[in-house]
């Protein structure tokens, strides 16, 4: 037999072993402790010749900015692969954040002069993550010069924008005038027009927008910023008008659409929708679901069922648009196909719990308009039978029982609520005003909108609890600070109502006659304000 060969091993020290400092960096990275891979990939760069180690030891040592193991990293990297092109940029890294000016501005300066669309990138990313900004938009200042930035318009306005996410807004400023006078360019009217609109002269920026605009008529990504920065000045019809020139599609048609609403331009609005119907291009199931909403807009409901209809039911806005050709069904005395049309919703829903709560609460609010609350409240128990526990449909159950005066399964569902979900604010406020409205339990009332205030301490809804609760228990002084407040905020016709009768019981008359006046020219139809002002001033 032959003698097998024997072959002495010898035991790597865990402090050379490069392969178990790579995995317990890679373990380390994985789990987010970079601090720990930081380190281990430096140790292990120091004890291997690849340049992607060191490079990589260099990028996670930047990113929890230990310069120290940074400096080391980086000095390897340039011993392994000397031209590297991350080195001065990583070198101008540490050498600002440890306050070298002078030496970051020598590597960045170096970097600059590279070709400059890859120059200049890196030398933002150095700038605009340093933690002296001060320092950062000095250095930016000193590089930014003609002869650096060249001739390309995109970088003079990038070097701007970045002179402003400094905090140096004068040199943000010259570089857009500077690149305005150099390029003449869209882009350079649009950057000196959200200049313009940041220091608060409009005029200037629809001046500039427009400009830019004239010298790119066929730009979107313009005609959209001119058209938002006109809906922000308050002109929607302006903006809608904006969007019109150029290449039309499903986006811009939403935006045209959206603008004319906000602006109540009903002849805006028809203009509009004629043009879709007239457009060649394919009807998406969003140019659809669109164009029904318009019809809606221009009272057209008839059309805007027939569009409703269309949208396909593999389209994302299939349960929207069938939502809404309920609604309309129902209001135009279809009840056939406004049932119809939820049934099938039901079986598309299937178990889907969001969809099928949204159903539930439609069906239940078409019964409510047409006063069938008995009926409403069955249907929120059949779906609480399918979906228990729903916080919609608990709520709104609870509401409606409230609303026929039967508060005692009112209280069941708002404390399930609560049960459920002790975070709820808007059950608690429920449920505290309830009993602080209909009973004489003030104290717990007073507690449990104490809660729902501290949950939600700005709003107004409960702020109005907390005040009339206030009011219930004689303390007037404080539920008028707190009714002033929560009608400040949200002057609606029941926070009128409280606001006013307050002031009233205060003595306070005429006080309470000006805020239900106001609040009637509003809402002239609200129940609670016009139940209170009949009782207290017929």
């Amino acid at each position: 037999m032959r003698q097998a060969a024997t072959q002495s091993v010898f035991a790597v020290p865990v402090e050379r072993d490069l392969p178990l400092k790579l995995i317990g960096a890679e373990f380390a990275v994985q789990r987010g402790d970079l601090a720990t891979a930081a380190g281990l990939y430096v140790e292990a760069c120091l004890l291997s010749a690849d340049p992607s180690i060191a490079e990589q030891a260099t990028r996670v040592s930047l990113a929890v900015k230990r310069w120290d193991l940074a400096a080391q990293a980086v000095a390897r990297w340039q011993a392994i692969a000397p031209e590297a092109g991350g080195i001065l940029q990583a070198q101008a890294w540490i050498a600002l954040a440890q306050g070298d000016v002078d030496k970051a501005f020598a590597d960045l300066e170096r970097i600059a002069r590279r070709s400059q669309e890859n120059g200049w990138r890196p030398v933002g990313q150095v700038l605009s993550g340093a933690d002296d900004k001060a320092a950062a938009a000095g250095l930016l200042a000193r590089l930014a010069t003609p002869e650096r930035l060249g001739d390309r318009e995109a970088i003079w306005i990038a070097m701007s924008q970045l002179a402003l996410k400094l905090g140096d807004t004068p040199l943000a400023e010259r570089l857009s005038a500077d690149a305005l006078k150099r390029f003449k360019g869209g882009d350079s009217y649009a950057w000196s027009a959200q200049l313009a609109l940041d220091r608060g002269d409009k005029a200037l920026a629809r001046d500039r927008y427009a400009e830019a605009l004239r010298r790119e008529p066929a730009s979107l990504r313009l005609r959209t910023g001119y058209a938002a920065l006109l809906s922000d000045s308050g002109d929607n019809r302006a903006a809608a008008r904006a969007l019109a020139g150029g290449e039309q599609t499903d986006v811009t048609f939403g935006a045209r659409a959206a603008y004319a609403a906000r602006a109540e331009d009903k002849a805006l609005l028809g203009s509009l929708y004629r043009e879709i119907e007239a457009d060649a291009a394919e009807r998406s199931g969003r140019r659809l679901f669109l164009l029904g909403q318009i019809a809606e807009l221009i009272d057209e409901p008839a059309e805007a069922l027939d569009w409703y209809r269309e949208v396909p039911e593999d389209d994302e806005r299939w349960f929207d648009a069938g939502r809404r050709y309920v609604v309309l069904a129902d209001e135009a005395g279809d009840s056939a196909a406004s049932s119809a049309r939820l049934a099938d919703m039901r079986v598309v829903a299937g178990i889907d719990a969001e969809e099928s709560g949204n159903l539930v609460l439609l069906e239940a609010e078409l019964l409510t308009r047409k006063k069938r609350k008995a009926d409403a409240l069955a249907v929120y128990t059949r779906g609480l039978e399918q979906l228990p526990d729903d916080a919609r449909l608990l709520y709104s159950r609870a509401m409606l029982a409230i609303d026929l005066g039967d508060l005692a399964p009112a209280e069941r569902d708002l404390r399930r609520m609560i049960e459920l979900d002790p975070q709820s604010a808007d059950a608690l406020n429920a449920l505290g005003y309830t009993l602080a409205d209909r009973t004489d339990r003030l104290d717990e009332a007073a507690a449990l909108v104490a809660r729902a205030l501290e949950l939600k301490p700005d709003e107004p809804a409960i702020i109005d609890s907390y005040g009339w609760v206030q009011y219930r228990r004689g303390n007037l002084v404080e539920a008028r600070t707190h009714l002033e407040k929560a009608y400040a905020a949200h002057p609606d016709g029941e926070i009128a109502a409280h606001l006013g009768e307050v002031l009233w019981v205060s003595g306070d008359r005429e006080g309470a006659r000006r805020v239900w006046a106001e609040a009637l020219v509003r809402e002239p139809g609200h129940a609670v304000l016009a139940e209170t002002k009949r009782r207290l001033d017929p």
